[in-house]
């Protein structure tokens, strides 16, 4: 969205720059000088306005409205809030995900934005060239051993307390492993293969994986209802956008993103 007010912005600019040559012809007429002026000062605010808007969306701040269920009861279906996108630093334009300058890095608990990986993209989705964004929890940095356990979370073999949980269907299945070896389930998961699995081959009981060099592992806080990395795998760095910050909107809804 952002690099599309750029363009736009940079396409009024040029306009501004043309209707500022194209003066002259202008001034001789006083009606058409005062049209002239009119639409000029539409244009210099319009390119001024969008492009500064884009920066901001870019480096600063972003709007984000909450799709779907999948971090009820911490976030609900609606909910508007503000993300901020240089606390991890700030995105290196033309660059695959690079950043510079982080305030500090991402910590377990935090609740992230990124673009949607491919992997968890649907095949309509990427034949029609689709991005979105997700909003989860990150619960494992990378070299975290991860693993859950009839629904409750393990990670480095420590029970995880988590408060911010819902687990809205009491169903556990039990624990489904088509793999020979560790090693083939980490790579299969690395991969994103288990979005082919039924949800109860992975929902309940998971793992153990190691989140890989670069990446983080992050979940729904509704975890029964949440397509996080459990199925479409580790989220690569270079795809999270910032940390949502606050909820602005229903006003009954107002609250900071612990």
């Amino acid at each position: 969205m952002e690099i599309k007010l750029f363009v736009i912005g940079c396409i009024f600019l040029a306009f501004a720059i043309l209707m500022q040559l194209m003066k002259k012809k202008f001034v001789k007429n006083a009606k058409a000088q005062k049209v002239y002026e009119n639409v000029y000062s539409w244009v210099d605010t319009g390119w001024s306005a969008l492009i500064i808007a884009s920066i901001l969306m870019y480096f600063v701040i972003q709007a984000f409205k909450i799709p779907t269920g999948s971090m009820r009861m911490t976030l609900l279906e609606g909910d508007h809030l503000f993300a901020t996108k240089f606390i991890y630093g700030l995105r290196v334009p033309f660059t695959d995900g690079k950043r510079v300058l982080p305030i500090r890095d991402v910590k377990k608990g935090d609740i992230v934005i990124f673009q949607c990986p491919p992997e968890a993209l649907s095949m309509f989705e990427k034949s029609e060239g689709i991005k979105k964004d997700y909003i989860k929890r990150c619960i494992a940095l990378a070299g975290d051993k991860v693993q859950i356990k009839d629904k409750k979370l393990f990670v480095n073999d420590v029970q995880i307390d988590e408060p911010y949980v819902q687990f809205a269907d009491p169903e556990n299945y039990v624990n489904f492993n088509l793999f020979e070896s560790q090693a083939e389930y980490q790579k299969a998961w690395e991969e994103g293969k288990f979005t082919t699995l039924p949800p109860a081959f992975v929902r309940d009981n998971f793992g153990p994986v190691t989140v890989p060099k670069g990446h983080y592992m992050v979940f729904g806080d509704n975890r029964d209802y949440s397509f996080d990395s459990r199925y479409w795998g580790p989220l690569p760095d270079k795809y999270l956008k910032g940390r949502a910050l606050i909820v602005y909107w229903p006003l009954n809804r107002i609250k900071y993103i612990s």
